[in-house]
């Protein structure tokens, strides 16, 4: 599912900020994003959203603005001096020594690796990380309360497709008892067809054995009873709604497994054609279950 959560700290070395946002995905994917060293640190920032998620791809931004130390001026003063004595060279080449001047020194000030950034090295900074960690916790608090109010709307859409799958189910089981007439009145016009101008005499019991051999072949009655179970057990797991995201994705399993028997055994068109409305329900149900935890 879906969502964002945002929040702030602050220490004495530094005031943070973290953004966390989340897209859709039937695993856990987290990205770190932001302010050295954090991006390296990946495993240490997915321990913390796992306390809070289990589903998605979240990218995670961890801004440390720092504030700055003595010991955070460093100039490289080799570099810089390499720099005026070539500034120098080209002035005297030129034979305009007057360009040679302190602007020239502030500007060389400004080249590439005379001033670097402050780096780190190591692990986890140990003055900021407590921050850190904290503001991640409450920004995935925001991020769980926002997916909570999407889980409402998808577990309101699943209970819905769930009631139209027990609508066809219900058509399907109301027909069956027609199916079996249906295929021994057939049986019957094909025989007194056949033989008409035969003059044989057909036996009511031959009629009837065929009938039950195919009433036998034909008989979903366990199908339809497990189908209905498995129904109840998703409505269930869907009102619940902790942590039914696993549990769903096998009882949709089973149900699936259930339906394709159902259809393949039935053998009548207007039983397939709710076996039809029962499986395109059922896809959808399947691509709203990949996102629930």
């Amino acid at each position: 599912m879906t969502g964002y959560g945002e929040a702030r700290g602050a220490t004495a070395a530094a005031a943070v900020a973290v953004e966390v946002r989340a897209v859709n995905n039937r695993h856990l994917k987290v990205t770190v994003r932001g302010s050295d060293p954090y991006p390296l640190f990946e495993a240490e920032v997915e321990k913390v959203v796992r306390r809070h998620v289990r589903r998605g791809t979240l990218l995670v931004h961890v801004h440390a603005n720092r504030r700055a130390k003595p010991t955070d001026a460093a100039l490289n003063t080799d570099l810089l001096t390499a720099y005026l004595k070539q500034a120098r060279t080209a002035c005297d080449a030129a034979k305009l020594p007057e360009l040679y001047a302190a602007q020239v020194f502030a500007a060389a000030l400004t080249l590439p690796g005379v001033a670097p950034e402050p780096t780190r090295h190591g692990g986890l900074p140990d003055d900021e990380w407590p921050a850190v960690e904290t503001a991640l916790g409450e920004a995935l608090t925001k991020l769980d309360a926002m997916r909570r109010e999407e889980g409402k709307a998808m577990a309101a859409e699943l209970l819905s497709l769930h009631g139209h799958v027990c609508e066809e189910l219900g058509r399907v089981r109301s027909h069956l008892p027609a199916v079996t007439a249906e295929y021994r009145q057939r049986i019957l016009e094909r025989v007194r067809q056949g033989v008409a101008d035969a003059g044989v005499a057909v036996s009511q019991d031959h009629v009837i054995r065929e009938v039950a051999l195919f009433a036998d072949r034909t008989d979903v009655a366990e199908e339809v009873t497990r189908l209905t179970a498995h129904l109840e057990q998703f409505a269930e797991l869907v009102r619940k709604g902790d942590e039914a995201g696993r549990k769903l994705e096998f009882v949709l399993q089973e149900m699936g497994r259930e339906v394709n028997t159902l259809g393949s055994k039935a053998g009548d068109v207007t039983v397939s054609r709710h076996v039809f409305e029962i499986k395109a329900a059922l896809e959808k149900v399947r691509e709203l279950v990949q996102n629930v935890e």
